[in-house]
């Protein structure tokens, strides 16, 4: 059988996603469509406002075949963390292509600027003289790339997809790659009247704003029970004040005395962020830093967890299904569909955020205990 991925957050789902799916099933009719979903926490440091089950759930009523989630580990990092875990699950389910989307819709300079970043010597010597004047990581690469190809490439979704084919190119990865035209502006907080961003959605949401113009409409019932990051705060600041971050992954020197330091001042992880953002310190940075806190992310789990050693299904339609069964005698690492006493070591870190992400609407339900979706419809595997 053939296949297509995806990599995506659907956090939360909206038309941009469902035009995305569908250009793909235009082109490719044949073929089953691979979703690698985050988990309840995401790239950008938040939380899901819906949690995994659900974002699956919708997926699957809306064209997608088969759902993998992306482990913690690499799900809640920056781009080329995510990108290795996502593309090298794609990789092992033996997906034939990514189709991702694109700002600028140009796949052939994202290639470009993705092999000048490969093992080269006065790219990284650029990177290293820019940061040196104070520029943060994501803007000393971008100065050095436009040094070396005369190309500006600052989207998000551009940035990702570069990632992305890095780690193609970089592990010898048999999985080609393609692009479609982003339609929506990622930064935008406001709704528009068809298509908006998932930052703007989520604003919308978080001031009870009606959504239902932007996004399909029979996924609106679906979002009750909010989580917002900032519901977590209490916990987070507890921590911080309380323990020795210097152990938690992506803390860095400096910035563990300026978080302890501002704690007390602040109400809400937005204030927080915004007293410890610096020209070195990211508002995404930060935002992930103080994800890593919150779930207990360490360095020392960080180490242990660099590679994909499961396949955890989240869920599947008949066509998804007949995917696995035709691929599953090619698998070398587990494939995971239903939580047993065997776990793995990165698979018992995930239940653990899990637990934390429930502590919003004190839903325990093990995720021993979930189902999985079959056909829109909830059955065993």
């Amino acid at each position: 059988m053939k296949s297509i991925g995806i990599i995506a957050e659907y956090n939360p789902f909206h038309n941009g996603h469902l035009y995305h799916i569908n250009k793909i099933k235009e082109k490719y009719k044949d073929y089953s469509i691979i979703l690698v979903m985050t988990g309840n926490f995401t790239e950008r440091g938040d939380c899901a406002i819906i949690d995994k089950w659900k974002r699956s759930e919708i997926a699957l009523k809306h064209g997608i075949d088969l759902v993998v989630e992306l482990p913690y580990p690499f799900a809640t990092q920056s781009a080329d963390f995510f990108a290795y875990g996502a593309v090298t699950l794609l990789e092992k389910l033996n997906v034939e292509k990514i189709v991702f989307g694109s700002e600028s819709d140009d796949v052939s300079s994202l290639e470009l600027i993705a092999k000048t970043q490969i093992d080269n010597p006065e790219f990284d010597r650029l990177v290293k003289i820019y940061s040196k004047f104070g520029n943060n990581y994501p803007t000393a690469l971008s100065l050095a790339l436009s040094d070396l190809t005369h190309k500006k490439i600052d989207e998000p979704n551009d940035l990702l997809g570069i990632s992305y084919i890095k780690t193609i190119l970089k592990n010898n990865y048999k999985i080609k790659y393609e692009t479609i035209k982003r339609t929506n502006n990622y930064h935008e907080l406001e709704l528009s009247d068809n298509l908006s961003s998932a930052s703007a959605i989520r604003e919308a949401l978080k001031n009870n704003i009606d959504i239902s113009s932007v996004v399909p409409k029979d996924t609106i019932n679906y979002y009750s029970n909010l989580h917002f990051i900032n519901d977590y705060f209490d916990i987070l600041k507890y921590k911080i004040m309380t323990e020795d971050l210097d152990i938690y992954q992506t803390v860095e020197e400096g910035i563990d005395k300026l978080l302890k330091k501002h704690i007390n001042k602040a109400n809400t992880y937005d204030e927080l962020i915004k007293l410890v953002k610096t020209k070195r310190y990211t508002y995404n940075k930060i935002s992930r830093m103080l994800l890593h806190i919150l779930c207990n992310f360490t360095k020392e789990k960080a180490n242990l967890f660099k590679d994909i050693s499961y396949i955890r299904i989240l869920g599947f339609n008949d066509t998804g299904k007949s995917y696995l069964n035709s691929i599953k005698k090619d698998i070398s690492i587990p494939i995971i569909s239903k939580i047993t006493k065997e776990k793995d070591p990165m698979l018992e870190f995930e239940l653990q955020t899990t637990n934390i992400y429930n502590l919003k609407n004190n839903s325990y339900k093990k995720e021993e205990e979930k189902l999985i979706y079959i056909g829109g419809n909830y059955d065993k595997e």
